[in-house]
């Protein structure tokens, strides 16, 4: 569980931050106020105090990819919580839906047909997940956009080269991790070695101002800044969220991306499909000690439940304790660890939280089945 950035002292150290009025200074913090590290702050600050964007204009653009590769599991809700508080704070939100670079890190086997329906289920899925917001071009509206559309130019291509001109073979397998991949994995593959140019190109072709991810795409925005320091091209300021672990992580893995969940372990990962009781079951099993700190049930508590209603409820069974309301993860975990809130009902308290904030998903794929449908086939194919 790695440490979140000192957001106040950076807004602190950050020039400009001293000269936005009451409002601008309340969509800074909006945008950046839980997320685990910002990136270049200084051009999202810019952006507020001046009205102007990369794109010329006085929207934000703020964007996420992502690689359709089947159901969704509970890490996308930490980057939706993010989303949500981006299009609050007037940002235009763009997912995008990363269906080339789903194909050159071989989903689906490279069947571009399947990455291609997958990627109009996760369209339904973020919908839902953002409770429906008006979608267009404009301040806090959402929008998708599929690679497909960017490689149809060849401005596009001449900018992947460039970004990829200098680049050594080292240097890009370094930045392997993004594709959850290890650096020796891919050396009979050429089309991954272009990868990390392909997303750096995405972001400077779209004019995106926050490029937002979890903190393993860290490298990938790196790659991009230190590309834009190159050749002089407009830097986007960049968000990293936490990444939460496998729920059969203990706390010594938490310090890499080792621990990351993953819905190919289906013991380790809760999906965004998954019932309630479907969740109580599988954190029951979730890794939790009175004698540790860290925990999966502790990040899921602070960066999704906590982060959307403010509150744990604990509904223990009559026969062993009252009900109680948690609005601190130090308190939570504090009882948890001095043995007043039993590790049991702490699980069920927290996965009771994840199955509300996941109705507004189960209700839309009750009344509209047909992508979510498709993607199980395709998936049992």
């Amino acid at each position: 569980m790695s440490s979140t950035q000192d957001i106040t002292a950076l807004m602190e150290a950050t020039d400009g931050v001293s000269n936005l009025n009451e409002m601008q200074r309340q969509r800074l913090e909006a945008m950046i106020g839980t997320v685990q590290e910002v990136v270049g702050m200084d051009h999202l600050v810019h952006c507020l105090e001046n009205g102007t964007s990369h794109s010329g204009n006085d929207v934000i653009q703020c964007y996420v990819g992502f690689e359709p590769s089947g159901k969704a599991h509970i890490g996308w809700k930490v980057l939706s919580l993010q989303l949500r508080r981006m299009l609050d704070a007037g940002a235009n939100v763009m997912i995008f839906l990363a269906d080339w670079h789903a194909w050159v890190n071989d989903k689906f086997n490279g069947n571009m047909d399947a990455i291609q329906r997958t990627a109009e289920y996760m369209e339904d899925t973020f919908r839902a997940l953002l409770h429906h917001p008006p979608e267009g071009e404009g301040a806090g509206e959402l929008q998708f956009k599929w690679a497909s559309e960017l490689m149809e130019s060849g401005d596009y291509w001449a900018r992947v080269l460039r970004c990829s001109k200098g680049a050594t073979l080292a240097m890009v397998r370094k930045t392997f991790t993004i594709m959850g991949r290890d650096e020796a994995s891919s050396d009979h593959d050429l089309s991954k070695f272009y990868y990390p140019a392909m997303q750096a190109s995405d972001i400077f072709e779209m004019d995106i101002d926050v490029a937002l991810g979890g903190m393993d795409q860290r490298k990938a925005h790196m790659f991009m800044r230190d590309v834009a320091s190159k050749y002089g091209w407009p830097k986007a300021t960049c968000l990293h969220t936490p990444i939460i672990s496998s729920l059969k992580a203990s706390g010594s893995r938490m310090e890499s991306f080792d621990h990351k969940m993953s819905k190919s372990d289906p013991g380790g990962a809760l999906l965004l499909h998954d019932t309630h009781e479907h969740i109580r079951k599988k954190m029951r099993k979730a890794y939790i000690s009175p004698d540790d700190e860290q925990s999966p049930v502790y990040e899921l508590a602070e960066h999704i439940v906590l982060a959307e209603f403010g509150e744990i409820c604990v509904t223990p069974d009559p026969r062993f304790g009252e009900p109680s309301v948690w609005t601190s993860l130090d308190d939570f975990r504090a009882a948890v660890m001095d043995g007043s809130l039993h590790p049991l009902d702490a699980k069920f308290g927290v996965a009771d939280g994840l199955a509300k904030g996941l109705e507004s998903v189960h209700a839309h794929f009750s009344e509209h089945p047909d992508k979510l449908d498709i993607v199980t086939e395709l998936m049992n194919s």
